[in-house]
């Protein structure tokens, strides 16, 4: 079975108004396009790769939906007593079949719906969203599957920003879509829209660029209650020129211990950096960085830099910053009533 494209989204600053519009919460999970095609069953990420082996519950799942053949979009996501965690899924990504299953039966995953492409003699690649909405409706309703969920979906405005207040943990935004509109695959023919948030953060060492001298990223602390400094990520995308000027900035500080917590010795899962290297510095410096998501006390992205703290104390740059909104009694409420 060859993997289809998925319809992408392009990344915007605004909510688009106008009747024409729905909005659905943009989930911090895994993209799946999941088929069924004359009894065979086939997860895909967006990227067009497999994913059955790691989500076997899943593809029970769409075994025993409702007969016919199945073209179903939606988001692998996998809950918590704290919510959606994306790091228990990123555990299933193993190589051995024993440890996926065991993982499986301790935390299965659950399939949040939000597209149907077609489902019995029924092609909606073509038709409207609005119509295949109410496709998708009676299916999860037919189905009555707890591991099948309905994605939320609103045509009002002040309910998505709500929803990309909140965002943050289980939410990584929202999604608009026309509703007049075919499933475009393989086009930015829906909208998302992130809701960022900024930290103050302790510079505690950075490492160098590879070439051209200076400054590749910052290395980025925040305290725990415990008073050790952890490190939570980096900052980058620096010019040239401000590769040389941090490392201008930054030489009165070497010396230092740097993170006395949690250290950068190694490259995170989430990071792009390829090297474990890193210069320690005393932590007098505090900047002010953009951030989209956290996971497991820690930016998962790179972030970006806003400003200069001269003055904020470095002990003032605490973890609590990271804590999101949204609590696991709301999150269910959001999962299961929209």
């Amino acid at each position: 079975m060859t993997a289809p494209a998925t319809m992408e989204a392009l990344l915007v600053d605004e909510l688009p108004a106008g009747s024409e519009w729905r909005y659905e919460p943009k989930w911090d999970g895994f993209r799946c396009l999941a088929l069924r095609t004359g009894g065979e069953v086939a997860l895909w990420s967006r990227s067009g790769k497999p994913l059955g082996r790691y989500f076997p519950e899943i593809e029970t799942l769409i075994a025993g939906l409702p007969a016919g053949d199945l073209a179903l979009d939606g988001e692998l996501v996998i809950e918590t007593a704290d919510g959606l965690s994306f790091d228990a899924l990123s555990q299933r990504l193993h190589p051995a079949e024993s440890r996926v299953r065991k993982l499986a039966a301790e935390r299965p995953a659950l399939f949040i719906a939000f597209d149907l492409l077609g489902w019995g003699k029924q092609q909606l690649e073509q038709t409207p969203l609005a119509e295949r909405r109410q496709w998708l409706e009676r299916l999860v309703q037919k189905a009555k599957a707890p591991s099948l969920l309905l994605s939320p979906q609103t045509g009002d405005i002040a309910q998505a920003r709500d929803w990309l207040k909140r965002s943050g943990g289980a939410l990584d935004g929202v999604i608009a879509k026309r509703s007049d509109e075919p499933y475009r695959a393989g086009e930015r023919a829906m909208l998302k829209i992130k809701h960022h948030r900024s930290a103050d953060c302790v510079v505690g060492g950075y490492r160098s660029a590879a070439s051209g001298g200076g400054v590749a990223s910052l290395l980025l602390g925040l305290y725990g209650d415990e008073g050790l400094l952890h490190h939570v990520g980096f900052c980058s995308s620096f010019k040239a020129a401000e590769r040389r000027e941090w490392a201008a900035e930054l030489a009165p500080l070497g010396g230092g211990e740097g993170f006395t917590g949690n250290r950068p010795d190694k490259p995170s899962r989430w990071s792009r950096e390829r090297t474990a290297e890193w210069v320690p510095l005393r932590p007098e410096l505090v900047v002010e960085v953009l951030y989209d998501q956290v996971t497991n006390g820690r930016f998962r992205h790179g972030t970006r830099l806003l400003r200069r703290r001269p003055d904020k104390r470095p002990d003032q740059c605490r973890c609590e910053q990271l804590s999101h909104p949204l609590t696991p009694a709301g999150l269910a409420d959001l999962l299961r009533n929209g």
